[in-house]
């Protein structure tokens, strides 16, 4: 029998009513914002990740599922392990900064080899929003205002916890680097593996490592904040000031750096205990130079390249549907409201009176079985999950009504044929 690839997961009927109820509130979210929705392609030029993520970070290294197509001569392609880069690469090319600031948001499956585990597989599915062409810190402060709206409306406001820190610019950064490295590199024995690796390739990834020995090294070592210049520090101290008008509460995280290349200023992370150890839901931050330099690819190097501001965040949906089921549980979602049983030999006047009713009440889910028996037709009913059934045989047909079944009471009574095109007898809600 041929099973799915480890790490790649079927979402069944019963739980993709959870995940559509989930996106509806975020997209409803994103509405109230003035958000639109953006498709994008699930395979991109691997060139594209790895000029905008980083060839040195775990994702380009290790994670990226990455192939050649057929044609000549071969074009390397990837699996998208991250919605940023797509968002941006479409935004230059379809010229959506032409005297514009879009604001975007997409949906969909991401996609890293690493090992599976509970709320982390190879096949993921994220929310993604990109704010693009203001420099001010109130883009930030609004993208952070907005996933806060979202944890009220699905109930985990009091799960959820914000971190914030400023990687500044990349100037900044490399003074910062260097000063990191020349602290760790007298201590790498007491690091981790991993520590030590990322002390050649990517230094600033230690400072979010999880080993207490390498963290222990880490409480004497040089502080970010200390090499920031006065406008990264004027933008940050900005962002708080507005988040501090807006009631929402947060705390500084030094050692919050993000896993990829393109951040700079304000970074951020929603996090949760409720999922075993810390676990972060939700992250983001600003990325003012990642247009510039994929316009640059390809482009006369002699001639500037002028970049665009752009902060954004991406929410992993798996993790955030495990945090509900931990506090805010989502109630199963029967297959249908009403559900038409008719006798085999009037099924043609229940397919009918069923569709009558589907155009009466769009409202109303309706579901009907095959024309088999009544007996067979009413297991199926049972097993819905429906408020009501919908009994019809002759006799119904002779007398112009329908025969109505509470499934929970067992109550049944007979009425008018048209009783269900009022809400008045019946809603869903």
């Amino acid at each position: 029998m041929i099973k799915a690839i480890k790490g790649f997961n079927d979402i069944l009927p019963d739980q993709s009513a959870k995940w559509l109820h989930l996106e509806s509130i975020l997209a409803d979210v994103l509405g109230r914002y003035g958000y639109e929705h953006i498709r994008l392609p699930i395979v991109e030029q691997t060139d594209l990740f790895a000029r905008a993520i980083g060839g040195a970070t775990d994702i380009v290294e290790k994670e990226m599922y990455s192939f050649t197509d057929k044609s000549e001569p071969p074009t390397p392609l990837a699996l998208r392990p991250e919605g940023t880069a797509g968002a941006v690469r479409a935004v230059i090319e379809h010229n959506l900064l032409r005297g514009d600031t879009p604001k975007l948001w997409y949906i969909g499956p991401m996609f890293r080899y690493e090992r599976p585990q509970k709320g982390r597989y190879r096949q993921f599915h994220q929310l993604g929003v990109e704010s693009f062409g203001s420099a001010l810190a109130d883009a930030d402060a609004e993208l952070i205002a907005m996933t806060h709206l979202m944890w009220q409306e699905l109930g985990l406001k009091d799960e959820m916890h914000l971190q914030l820190n400023s990687l500044g610019e990349l100037d900044e950064r490399h003074a910062y680097r260097e000063a990191l490295v020349t602290y760790l590199t007298d201590k790498q024995e007491q690091l981790d593996d991993d520590s030590k690796r990322r002390l050649t390739t990517n230094p600033l990834r230690i400072l979010d490592s999880k080993e207490a020995s390498t963290q222990a090294v880490l409480a004497d070592a040089p502080k970010l904040a200390d090499f920031l210049g006065a406008e990264s520090v004027a933008h940050f101290e900005q962002v708080q000031a507005y988040l501090t008008d807006l009631g929402i509460s947060f705390e500084i995280n030094p050692h919050l750096v993000r896993g990829l290349d393109y951040y700079n200023k304000t970074v951020f992370e929603w996090v949760t205990d409720k999922l075993g150890s810390q676990a972060t839901v939700c992250a983001g931050g600003r990325y003012d130079g990642l247009i510039g330099q994929l316009k640059s690819i390809g482009s006369d190097s002699s001639k500037p390249v002028k970049s665009e501001p752009a902060v954004g965040f991406a929410m992993g949906l798996e993790r955030l549907l495990l945090l509900m089921e931990a506090v805010a549980p989502i109630a199963d979602v029967p297959a249908c409201d009403v559900f038409v049983v008719a006798h085999p030999d009037v099924y043609g006047a229940g397919i009918g009176y069923a569709q009558r009713l589907r155009y009466s009440r769009p409202d109303v889910r309706v579901k009907m079985a095959s024309a088999t028996s009544l007996k067979a037709q009413m297991k199926k009913a049972d097993k819905s999950g429906a408020a009501l059934t919908v009994i019809i045989a002759q006799q119904e047909l002779d007398d112009q009504t329908i025969s109505i079944k509470d499934m929970q009471t067992g109550e049944q009574q007979t009425v008018a044929q048209d009783w269900l095109s009022s809400k008045e007898h019946f809603s869903r809600h």
